[in-house]
């Protein structure tokens, strides 16, 4: 990994070093937040079924037959093939779960009870196993039976509702946002559920995360707005309801660039900027609420002046002016993007087959106990045979049974 060592000072183990999780569920958000514990030092076991696999391994783009994103997903991980809907495959979850901190799981409300591995079990076998269970739409009312993903928490929220231009159909985003979001969200409660463990009660409990509330829960203030006020926020484009201007602007070149003015004084170096100063003393100007309100007109003296002016430009005497100004990057340009690279936000790591590859870096920087990306995605079952030796002591004959049970993929050569 191509990381730059910022400090000299002696470093810690990892922050997550002798914590073991149980990463039992598929695509994205179960899965994700399972990457973020194994970021930070995490010992993530990956059980997938022993040949059909977490489906995230056929999703979009490959290259010799690997699929790219498990590949990033699935860094950190071991890599278990292991049949849960069988009683021996059920059997050997048990007991991996008895000598694990933390179970991730997204099956539908039921599903593992089915398999006699509900939490009523798991806990009993391990009191002190934090399980975490993330559905669309949580373990009880009306909707839990349904399936559930991202897109569908994305258009529930109000996401897709507020995304989009006036007058234009609602929009979803073209990524798993809300999947991401409520990996996140699992994630820290995860760690809070082991704090509580470790500091108060010493007894592990159940996380039940909707992926429907984590994203409800960054798109503002709409429901108190609406509950005090009755409003219900319409689609407004680029821009925004609570400031102006604040859109993206087409530089001479052909270059896209965004601009937030959402500090009042950020707002006022702006359009002394391009040209426009009287507008300060516009008595609607000095509330952010208000200068939304008169939009068309601050775009267009911003979008004109931007017009005129190629990207270079455009940057140096925003910068200069200390005015909140971005380009509009794609995947490109970030990752030839000098801020970026300082940062280290898109490492290199070294695949066994694919050599060298880039891929999104941990999440945050700790300056004593960093993480950091050990190993990317492993092939389906690779670790099977390995961690049930290490963990359960499991031997050739027992390895045997359990393939011939259908539990695992096959036995110990």
């Amino acid at each position: 990994m191509d990381t730059e060592t910022h400090s000299a000072a002696p470093r810690r183990e990892p922050p997550l070093s002798g914590i073991t999780v149980l990463d039992i569920a598929t695509l994205f958000a179960g899965p994700m937040a399972a990457t973020i514990l194994g970021d930070y030092g995490a010992d993530v076991v990956k059980v997938e079924h022993p040949t059909r696999g977490d489906p995230v391994r056929g999703h979009g783009p490959s290259k010799d037959g690997i699929g790219l994103w498990w590949t990033m997903l699935g860094r950190n991980k071991h890599a278990v093939g292991l049949a849960l809907n069988t009683p021996a495959g059920a059997a050997v979850l048990r007991r991996l779960a008895a000598r694990a901190d933390v179970l991730i799981e997204n099956f539908r409300p039921g599903t593992l009870e089915r398999w006699g591995l509900g939490p009523d079990v798991l806990l009993a076998d391990n009191p002190r196993l934090v399980i975490a269970r993330v559905t669309g739409f949580g373990q009880f009312g009306p909707y839990a039976s349904r399936p559930g993903f991202g897109t569908l928490a994305e258009s529930m929220s109000g996401f897709a509702a507020i995304t989009g231009e006036p007058g234009g159909p609602p929009t979803l985003p073209p990524f798993g946002l809300a999947d991401g979001i409520a990996a996140i969200a699992t994630a820290q409660a995860v760690m809070t559920a082991l704090y509580e463990r470790d500091t108060v009660s010493g007894k592990g409990q159940v996380v039940d995360l909707a992926i429907i509330e984590p994203i409800l829960s960054v798109l503002g203030p709409q429901p108190i707005v609406y509950d005090q006020l009755g409003i219900v926020q319409q689609r407004t484009g680029n821009r925004s309801v609570n400031n102006a201007p604040r859109n993206t602007y087409r530089c001479r070149d052909g270059r896209w660039v965004a601009i937030s003015t959402s500090a009042q004084p950020v707002a006022e170096r702006v359009m002394k900027l391009v040209g426009h100063p009287e507008v300060l003393d516009e008595p609607w100007f000095a509330s952010g609420v208000q200068r939304a309100e008169h939009a068309d007109e601050l775009d267009a003296m911003v979008a004109g002046w931007i017009a005129e002016r190629d990207f270079a430009e455009v940057m140096a005497a925003f910068e200069e002016a200390d005015a909140a100004v971005a380009p509009i990057y794609d995947v490109a340009d970030l990752m030839a993007d000098p801020q970026y690279r300082a940062l280290d936000s898109v490492t290199r790591v070294t695949d066994p087959v694919l050599g060298p590859v880039r891929m999104q870096n941990v999440l945050y920087r700790l300056s004593e106990s960093p993480g950091g990306i050990r190993w990317t995605g492993r092939p389906l079952g690779s670790d099977t045979e390995r961690i049930l030796r290490e963990r359960l002591g499991l031997g050739a004959d027992e390895l045997a049974e359990l393939a011939a049970a259908g539990a695992i993929r096959e036995a110990a050569r």
